[in-house]
């Protein structure tokens, strides 16, 4: 009984729906053909010249994306967004920052740093990094990559080496003399002989040792012999001798050390080939810089 009941109530309703209702003027009754398509939907893509307070990741998660304004405090600046392409882009993962997949957004981001810094970001305390989508995100289309770029406290000391806190943007932080400039360094040697520890010091200041300029290197493993580094040493005293203004002979060789420092294995293999060069002494100090002080700035008696 109430099963009867209740289909009678529903014909009714029915009923009332099909004739009490007429069309509008103006409407013809068709509910679909006046909607505007939608949109077709995009992948989300991060924003350049914004700065984070968290630290560098190399995996940009949509979920974490909080992007502040440069004036306040943070960790992280992205300097540029591209986007990837052919081989990288047709992937089924992105790429990681150790494969080669990632370098030629590496290369990129390289030319777009110095150009938003005024210089080689290498010439200062500065650290360069490539971000890409998350695995998901990747899935769904997302092919950017970020130029992230943050203030080292050191980059010659790699266990010491802390993110520094901002509270402006780096662009054009190496256009004139910056804080962030490499300069001159006390260096200690460990019990093989080799560099223990590089402290920045002012130039003024006893040091044995000075940044003088960025090497860049050809494609090719990184150095893991001795005749490796050779090669590395040797285009670093050139660096040095044309720094300094003497000739670039035997006695340079000899009596004038120097220390040539990679980036590291893993940044080596996404495309970072520039080496940062120093002059060392031994055996001796200076209370100022060296750059074009010729043979009256470096003990090197010339025949």
């Amino acid at each position: 009984m109430r099963r009867w009941l209740t289909a009678v109530a529903v014909a009714g309703t029915a009923t009332l729906l099909l004739t009490g209702c007429g069309n509008p003027a103006g409407v013809d009754g068709n509910l679909v053909n006046g909607w505007a398509a939608f949109p077709e939907p995009k992948a989300f893509v991060p924003a350049a010249e914004v700065c984070h307070t968290a630290d560098f990741a190399e995996t940009a998660y949509l979920s974490s994306y909080s992007p502040v304004d440069c004036a306040t405090s943070h960790r992280v600046e992205t300097i540029f967004v591209g986007t990837l392409t052919g081989a990288t882009a047709e992937a089924n993962k992105p790429p990681t920052a150790s494969s080669t997949d990632i370098k030629p957004a590496y290369t990129e981001c390289d030319t777009k740093a110095k150009e938003f810094v005024g210089a080689d970001w290498r010439t200062g305390r500065l650290w360069l990094g490539v971000a890409v989508p998350s695995p998901q995100a990747w899935s769904g289309g997302a092919r950017w990559f970020r130029c992230d770029l943050t203030e080292e406290s050191t980059v010659e000391n790699d266990g010491d080496s802390e993110t520094v806190n901002r509270t402006a943007s780096l662009r054009d932080a190496l256009k004139t003399t910056s804080p962030l400039n490499l300069g001159c360094y006390a260096v200690k040697l460990n019990s093989e002989d080799r560099v223990d520890t590089m402290d920045p010091v002012e130039c003024t200041k006893e040091h044995n040792s000075e940044f003088v300029g960025v090497w860049t290197a050809p494609d090719g493993n990184y150095p893991s012999k001795d005749t490796d580094w050779d090669k590395f040493y040797s285009e670093c005293r050139t660096l040095v001798g044309r720094y300094v203004g003497v000739p670039l002979d035997n006695n340079l060789r000899y009596r004038t050390g120097v220390i040539a420092l990679p980036n590291g294995q893993t940044e080596w293999q996404a495309g970072n080939r520039g080496v940062r060069c120093y002059l060392w002494m031994a055996d001796k100090k200076f209370t100022r810089s060296l750059k074009g002080t010729g043979n009256n700035g470096l003990p090197i008696q010339y025949q």
